[in-house]
């Protein structure tokens, strides 16, 4: 017979792993979202000179 401590670390493996909850989602959402407004800004032409000078 199993103690209750075993039992207990028996019920905890069976245990099937959380799911993504909405609080994940909705920061994947907004990171998503960041990235993108980022991605779609033009380069300020004072960078785009500084490169230039680069070459």
């Amino acid at each position: 017979m199993l103690s209750s401590n075993a039992k207990r670390k028996v019920e905890r493996k069976a245990a099937k792993p959380k799911q993504a909850s909405a609080p994940d989602s909705s920061v994947g959402h907004a990171l998503r979202s960041v990235y993108e407004k980022a991605v779609e800004e033009s380069i300020p032409q004072e960078m785009l000179d500084l490169l230039g000078k680069l070459k």
